[in-house]
């Protein structure tokens, strides 16, 4: 089962049942200040983290992920050069890069390309299973046609996918990305935090249920999607 909470903007806590059969709880890109988190730092003191995925180190994706694994003791996982920062912040860290498998024996982890930015290291997406989910956060990406590998290599059963354009894929383009995909259920993300990436997920959800076979779980900051 993956318990999955969104934290507004692209943060999301998910909960997995890992492949070694214990619970994982994971943080993705945890910007918790960000003005639609229904959280706040502390309530992380003290808390079970096990992994944060951080796909780059734009501030709104960075987010608070080296206060949150001081307070937790959870590991920062990410692309090289992100991981070398967090280390030298004085926090633990798995440090790969884009391609196969991440060396990670309780969870399936994969960083995908992304069409983004970032200064330290390439910007990635990160695939990340467990025993009866396996999840698709895209990061900020525009479109680009390896989705299709994506699907077809990993099968998500969810993809997290942005749609509020000007930095990241807009409504049209992530439509596509579900087309490519293919996941059973598609989230959309990086929307309506910042005035330039103002977009309706209720379009998005009707673009896609009229063209795939995937469902759209709009999530408001603080709910949660039980899968499956």
């Amino acid at each position: 089962m993956a318990i999955i909470k969104y934290l507004g903007h692209a943060a999301f806590e998910i909960v997995l049942t890992g492949l070694d059969g214990g619970e994982k709880t994971i943080l993705i890109d945890p910007w918790i200040e960000n003005p639609n988190s229904p959280v706040k730092l502390d309530d992380y003191r003290g808390r079970r983290i096990d992994y944060i995925f951080v796909t780059h180190d734009h501030g709104d994706h960075l987010g608070n992920a080296i206060d949150i694994a001081k307070a937790t003791g959870a590991k920062v996982v990410g692309i090289f050069e992100i991981a070398l920062y967090a280390r030298e912040k004085g926090v633990e860290t798995i440090d790969g890069n884009i391609g196969g498998r991440l060396r990670i024996d309780d969870l399936y982890v994969v960083l995908t390309p992304a069409y983004h930015s970032s200064s330290r290291g390439a910007p990635t997406g990160v695939v990340v299973g467990g025993r009866d989910a396996t999840i698709y956060h895209a990061g900020d990406t525009g479109l680009f046609a390896e989705m299709s590998f994506i699907g077809e290599l990993y099968q998500p059963d969810i993809a997290m996918l942005p749609i509020g354009g000007h930095y990241t894929m807009g409504i049209r383009e992530a439509v596509k990305a579900v087309q490519l995909i293919r996941p059973k259920i598609a989230i959309p993300m990086h929307y309506g935090t910042f005035p330039p990436i103002k977009a309706d997920p209720e379009e998005f959800k009707k673009l896609v249920e009229s063209t795939t076979p995937a469902k759209v779980a709009i999530l408001k900051p603080g709910e949660t999607l039980v899968y499956p």
